[in-house]
């Protein structure tokens, strides 16, 4: 199965295209902004160095959130032109999990959400032992000990930093944001549907009143 990877909703912007659990190619960019000028040029130059032609795929998967309210939108909004043009199913892959596909064993996925929270979830060998959650460091902190139990663990993300203190024997993976080839990887297994970003909180900007 050709599977399409995009992932824009943090500080990264990744594309990969799989043959089952084979890459077939793969490319990423840490970026802060500008995930809607390189997604698809990124899309067209992975694709083109696996020498596959877009209708080749089988299907587009794609990280639906938590992060950035606009580079989420960005990856879905692509994913969806790109799926009904080719007329391909879509997947959406949680930003958490896909950032826990980095570690093997209790992995907690961690993203700083800024304003005093983080994106948290738990994963151990690929199940998820909680949904995934805004909370406070003070919380956050908490679930990390109620969930471990004293076991050994590895914190992953940008949010992994922040928990480090009271987890001074975890291992620490800094991504920037999710890697493509997992979110293709995790998609293989998971059911096409409509595509939803996943907010866990209300967007910072506000309207004029």
């Amino acid at each position: 199965m050709l599977i399409l990877g995009l992932d824009t909703c943090l500080s990264s912007c990744s594309v990969a295209v799989l043959d089952g659990e084979r890459v077939v190619a793969s490319s990423r960019e840490v970026m802060a902004r500008g995930h809607q000028e390189r997604l698809a040029p990124m899309a067209r130059q992975v694709m083109a160095q696996a020498g596959l032609a877009f209708d080749r795929l089988d299907r587009i998967a794609v990280t639906v959130g938590p992060g950035s309210f606009t580079g989420l939108r960005v990856g879905i909004a692509f994913a969806k032109g790109l799926a009904l043009a080719l007329d391909k199913p879509a997947v959406g892959i949680g930003t958490l999990e896909a950032l826990a596909a980095e570690a093997a064993g209790l992995v907690f996925p961690a993203i700083d959400a800024r304003r005093g929270q983080l994106y948290l979830q738990a994963f151990e060998d690929g199940r998820a032992l909680m949904a995934p959650d805004a909370l406070s460091a003070e919380v956050a902190a908490a679930r990390l000990a109620e969930l471990s139990q004293g076991r050994p663990f590895t914190l992953v993300g940008s949010g992994a930093a922040l928990l480090a203190d009271v987890a001074p024997g975890a291992a620490i993976i800094a991504a920037e944001g999710p890697d493509a080839r997992h979110v293709a990887r995790l998609a293989a297994a998971r059911a096409p549907g409509p595509l939803k970003p996943l907010y866990l909180r209300a967007p910072d900007a506000k309207l004029p009143k």
